[in-house]
């Protein structure tokens, strides 16, 4: 009887510290401390549910980035009533940027809750937005759309949505040096390469040529992520012929 017990006690007090966590985050009440526990259960973990599917917040990260991107076309729309649909969707993207949502989660140290075989330190930065969407997700199924909006207004909208600042917001460097390269008529090529370097994840290494010549060079642990880099070390390296064309 005495372990069993203990096992019960040692359940109770990690959820009741879960549900402290979440409570702090939220700024109200769970319901259903089910549904954000699953928010932070990550694939390598192989848990199941009840039904024998596999359970992990994949499925609320989905439902999640559904409500983000609604709230925040409801929000965009009031506020912006001359924004026709291309400018519109432009400012939505850069708010649930996938950059942004990571610093969102970073800043909310939800990696701490996530249950995973994997080590912490080996997940890339997209960890961080994943869960902060499926943390969305979560207070959808748990208390509608009122809560989940509440939330997404206290956490992003309020804090972070500026329309004049997000109007000089640049989402894609890669976006801005393939545009420039085309209005010029410039090649340009983006050679990359796996880094074999001595760090505990893969890297990957990129050296941008703009006219036959390397601008930038720069390292990631994704290809994308190395690309950008290079792309915005090339753009502040070329800003004022750039800006001199633009005008």
């Amino acid at each position: 009887m005495n372990a069993l017990s203990n096992l019960f006690n040692s359940h109770s007090k990690k959820d009741g510290d879960f549900f402290l966590g979440m409570k702090k985050i939220l700024g109200f009440k769970p319901k259903n401390l089910e549904v954000y526990q699953k928010a932070f259960v990550h694939r390598s973990a192989n848990r199941k549910d009840k039904a024998g599917f596999p359970m992990n917040y994949e499925r609320l990260e989905f439902l999640g980035d559904a409500m983000l991107g609604t709230i925040i076309s409801k929000h965009l729309y009031s506020i912006v009533p001359d924004g026709d649909e291309g400018y519109l969707t432009k400012m939505r993207s850069k708010i649930v940027s996938r950059e942004h949502l990571n610093e969102l989660g970073k800043d909310l140290r939800l990696i701490d809750f996530v249950e995973s075989r994997i080590p912490k330190s080996r997940f890339g930065d997209n960890i961080h937005g994943n869960v902060f969407e499926a943390l969305v997700g979560a207070i959808y199924l748990d208390r509608g759309y009122k809560y989940c909006e509440k939330f997404i207004n206290k956490r992003i909208i309020d804090p972070y949505v500026d329309i004049e600042q997000l109007e000089g917001k640049v989402i894609s460097y890669k976006s801005l040096v393939i545009e420039w390269c085309q209005k010029q008529k410039k090649s340009f090529n983006y050679d990359i390469y796996e880094d074999t370097g001595n760090d505990v994840v893969k890297h990957f290494a990129v050296k941008l040529s703009i006219g036959g010549k390397i601008v930038a060079k720069a390292r990631a642990t994704s290809k994308k992520k190395a690309e950008e880099r290079a792309s915005k070390r090339a753009y502040f390296a070329l800003q004022d012929k750039m800006d001199k064309s633009n005008e």
